[in-house]
C-alpha cells in the first residue's frame, strides 16, 4: 500500500497492485485495473518511487524471514528436528526421533 494524495488535498492509500497505468497531464492519472480513474497531486515519479519503495520492503521483509526460516532449519537438521515452512515467520519444530 501506498500513501497518496487526492487533489482536494484528502489523503489516501491505494493497494498499488491495482495500478494499470499511471500518465502525467500534467496531473498525475493513475488508472486502476477496474478501469477507475485516480487524479492524484504527487508527481508520476513521486509514485513510481513510492510503488518501487513499497515493493523494495515487501521482498526484504519476505527474505528475512526465509533466512531465518533456514537458519532454523539448518540448526535443526543438527538437533535431528524437522522444521515445517508452513508456520512462517515462525517455524513449528518437531522431533523427528522418539526424544
Amino acid at each position: 500500500m501506498i500513501e497518496l494524495t487526492r487533489l482536494n488535498g484528502n489523503p489516501m492509500v491505494l493497494n498499488s497492485d491495482l495500478i494499470k497505468t499511471a500518465e502525467a497531464s500534467p496531473d498525475t492519472m493513475l488508472t486502476l485495473i477496474n478501469g477507475e480513474k485516480l487524479i492524484v497531486r504527487e508527481a508520476l515519479n513521486e509514485v513510481l518511487e513510492r510503488v518501487l519503495a513499497y515493493r523494495a520492503r515487501l521482498l526484504a521483509t519476505v527474505a528475512r524471514r526465509l533466512f531465518i526460516n533456514d537458519d532454523i532449519e539448518q540448526l535443526a537438521s543438527l538437533a535431528d528436528i524437522e522444521v515445517s515452512r508452513q508456520s512462517i515467520p515462525f517455524a513449528a519444530i518437531k522431533p523427528t526421533s522418539g526424544r
